[in-house]
């Protein structure tokens, strides 16, 4: 089955319950889903590309490329900013960063630390930072703290789920 592109989806924050609990304890496990599916996996996939698409080692080296950028938007929602700093939509620190020449084990470690980063300073916030807003810049709606976060976590689990297309579809050949 064909998932829906990033940039193609749509996102309704219209909730108002405080899940952030869960949000958190869902990025914490990005880290130890990743290892679980790597050592699964034969080592010649890691660094295979099809359909000009990202390898296995740099859809992981995209999510450590991303966590600065999550850091930073934090910052603009605590420092009220009217909108979150925007991202680079062509990806290019992936692009040019090879992440098929690094080890996949300094990858997995590089992500780990980055997120531990990230949940340090999730773990920190109150019930009032939760609800603080910026606007998005590419979606032009405002997002909560929690909505930053779940947006992190959609995002994980979409380059989690391209890491499982491509486990699948090149051991079922």
């Amino acid at each position: 089955m064909q998932q829906i592109r990033w940039f193609d989806r749509s996102f309704d924050f219209s909730f108002k319950q405080n899940i952030f609990p869960a949000i958190i304890e869902r990025l914490n496990g990005t880290s130890i889903r990743l290892k679980a599916k790597i050592d699964q996996i034969p080592s010649e996939l890691l660094e295979l590309k099809s359909d000009e698409k990202w390898s296995i080692k740099e859809n992981i080296g995209h999510l450590t490329d991303l966590e600065p950028l999550w850091h930073e938007r934090l910052d603009d929602i605590m420092e009220h900013k009217e909108y979150l700093r925007s991202a680079d939509l062509e990806n290019k620190k992936t692009d040019f960063a090879q992440h098929n020449k690094t080890g996949i084990k300094k990858l997995l470690s590089q992500f780990q630390k980055q997120r531990e980063i990230t949940l340090n300073k999730l773990v920190k916030l109150n019930e009032l930072d939760v609800y603080k807003t910026a606007l998005h810049p590419r979606l032009k709606k405002p997002m909560r703290t929690m909505d930053l976060f779940l947006f992190v976590a959609e995002h994980d689990d979409h380059h989690l789920a391209r890491i499982t297309q491509i486990i699948t579809t090149h051991t079922n050949e």
